[in-house]
């Protein structure tokens, strides 16, 4: 439907009916078009009116967590989610990455630290932020090893495709 760099929320909307008839009959509705759920359902019922009570069929989709969806629903907190993404300062894949590990929305942004490339990384950020070696004078501090402090704080964090998150959300 869209290409890989496009993030927008998408569904493939056909009929149970159709697809027992041996049909794959549907479109591709972009979720960014509708401010809430009655008014996708109210798309969909519209596309498939020809059909009489139509049992709609999500037979595919693109950039929606999957605890949003399934093949005949569409949760509630999706336009939640939707709301989340444009209000807050998290970009969608640091809010796909949170949820992922089962973070609520409500919680994202206090849980969020950061994008990291590895533990280590994350230590040298945190020790820069803190000032935790200001103190200490450079050929000491030159000794200090950032890998095994690295993994050791990453034991307060859970992490998701580097984006770590405070681990007592």
């Amino acid at each position: 439907m869209s290409n890989s760099n496009d993030n927008t929320p998408a569904i493939y909307v056909g009929t149970y009916g159709q697809y027992n008839n041996g049909s794959l009959y549907g479109r591709w509705f972009d979720l960014t078009e509708y401010s809430e759920q009655s008014e996708f359902y109210n798309a969909i019922a519209e596309y498939h009116k020809k059909e009489h009570d139509p049992e709609f069929m999500f037979q595919d989709w693109e950039n929606i967590p999957s605890q949003f969806i399934g093949e005949s629903y569409l949760s509630d907190e999706f336009w939640d989610y939707l709301k989340f993404i444009d209000s807050s300062y998290l970009d969608q894949e640091a809010i796909d990455a949170g949820l992922s590990l089962g973070i609520p929305l409500d919680k994202l942004e206090e849980a969020y630290y950061g994008q990291y490339d590895s533990d280590t990384d994350l230590a040298y950020e945190y020790i820069d932020s803190t000032g935790m070696l200001s103190d200490v004078p450079d050929s000491i501090s030159n000794y200090f090893d950032y890998e095994s402090f690295g993994r050791d704080l990453a034991m307060d964090f859970i992490e998701e495709d580097g984006y770590y998150f405070l681990a007592n959300w």
